[in-house]
This record gives C-alpha cells, structure tokens and sequence, in this order.
C-alpha cells in the first residue's frame, strides 16, 4: 500500500488528494478513505506532501514509516526580521581557523541538505567530504596545475590565471583559501536537471552552516578545473557514473561579522 490511513481519526478532507503533485491519491468520502490504486501506486514520488499535510496525521506514507517524526507544535518558525537578518549577514569566507570541524557537526549539516528540493524528488546528490587538509590543499594544487594548461590559450580565464599562480607559487593559496575542508556534491551522469539539484542542496549547506559556527565560500576555481582537468578528476574518485557538480569549501571563521553590507537596489519587473 501507497499510502495508511487511520479510519479512526481521518477527517476525510481531501487535502492529500488536493497536495499529491501526481494527482493519485483518490478523496475520501462517506464510505471510503483516501487511497491511492494499485495501477498508480507506481506514480508516487514518495515527496511526502500527504503525510505532511494531514491535519489530523491520519495519513502515514508507506516509505520507511517507522522513521516518521512527529513536529512539535511551533517547530521551525521564525520570525521574517529574524530569517532576513540571519541570510543579510551570510558571507563567503576566505579566512579560516586549523581548527577541525567534527564530522559529527558536518553530518548534522548534510543530514539537513538531503531535505533540498529535486526535480520530482529524484533526490539524486551525493556527497564527497574532503576532511584532511593536507588532502584540500593537494586538490587546490591540482587546480594550479590545470590553471597552467590554459594559460595562453583561448580560455576565457587565460588572462586571468597567471596572478593566481604567482600567489601559490609565492605560498599563498587563492583556491581554497586555506580552509581546512572540502564538500562536493556529485550527481548522476546524463541527467542535467541534477545539477540544479546539487546547487539547491549544497545552497541548503551554505544558509545552514553558520548557525553550526562554520564558514563557507563556493570553490569556483577548482569546480571549473574539476569539470575538464582529467588529473583533479581522478584525484576525486568520485565513483562511476558519478560526476563533479560543484564544491564548497568551509572551516571555523577566523573572523567574526558585525554588520551587513551594502548591495545594489531592489530591481523588480512587475507584470
């Protein structure tokens, strides 16, 4: 069965017939509960929208329900000042503390990106944590060397490059910024909308980290080298069928944020 339903405290509203994005979960009425038939049951993207929206938590979809957690009454409600202030501050951080952060606290965050939206649901991300320092700075080298094959070519970021590798060459690390770790979310080959996915559930890693304490910055230089650079790639070994999608790198704050910068105006298009 799709979907268990208690027929002692089920409503009978509708709302999970009228939540279900498939559309297969057939109302309730007089005489019957929701349901959801056998030649559909194969429709369900197991997203969870009925279970969750039940008024009465009648409704109990048939995906690991042992796991089912119960929400306590005004759980996650924030304040719109509280929320707006604590995204304003948000910064990329490039200057971090050695001091680790424990994979427990890494965990907790990642247990919290899985929950990011997919396409249907697929939940198709996947993740390598680069942990070791010695290891993000060896992966940051790697990125030096791939920025050395396009230096002089028509690459788009030929002109650029030479002043990051004179910064490595000169001991300082414009790649990662010395942080001591790294996350990577990598996604199945031939399915293009999963690389929407990953940036949706590494941006849930991102907004999350610093209420853990942690810093983060979006590793664009080395995601640019490990989209091409057969050495970095192989250096990842990211399993098969597998695929880079993009990296963050994160770590204590060395520093701490008083204020919110400046941004540009509000620029809105109105229809």
């Amino acid at each position: 069965m799709t979907i268990l339903v208690d027929d002692t405290t089920c409503t009978r509203c509708g709302i999970c017939s009228a939540v279900c994005p498939t559309r297969i979960i057939e109302p309730a009425d007089e005489t019957t509960l929701p349901r959801v038939r056998d030649e559909k049951a194969g429709m369900c993207i197991a997203c969870g929208h009925c279970e969750v929206s039940c008024p009465s938590q009648s409704l109990l979809l048939n995906v690991r329900p042992d796991e089912r957690v119960a929400l306590p009454a005004g759980a996650g409600i924030l304040a719109p000042d509280d929320l707006g202030i604590y995204l304003k501050k948000r910064r990329s951080v490039r200057h971090y503390t050695k001091e680790p952060v424990p994979k427990e606290t890494i965990e907790a965050l990642l247990d919290i990106a899985r929950y990011a939206a997919s396409g249907s649901n697929g939940q198709p991300v996947q993740w390598l944590v680069v942990h070791d320092p010695a290891e993000v700075q060896r992966l940051a080298g790697l990125t030096v060397d791939w920025m050395k094959t396009i230096t002089n070519s028509s690459h788009p970021m030929s002109g650029y490059v030479p002043s990051l590798i004179a910064a490595w060459d000169h001991g300082y690390d414009p790649i990662c910024r010395d942080a001591p770790h790294l996350v990577i979310a990598h996604i199945p080959e031939g399915n293009p909308g999963a690389t929407t996915d990953a940036i949706i559930a590494l941006t849930h890693f991102d907004i999350a980290a610093p209420a853990f304490g942690i810093g983060t910055c979006w590793a664009g230089f080395l995601s640019m080298a490990a989209m091409s650079y057969e050495p970095l790639q192989k250096a990842l070994g990211l399993p098969a069928g597998r695929k880079y999608a993009y990296g963050l790198m994160f770590g204590h704050p060395q520093y701490k944020i008083y204020g919110i910068p400046r941004r540009n105006p509000l620029q809105v298009t109105w229809r």
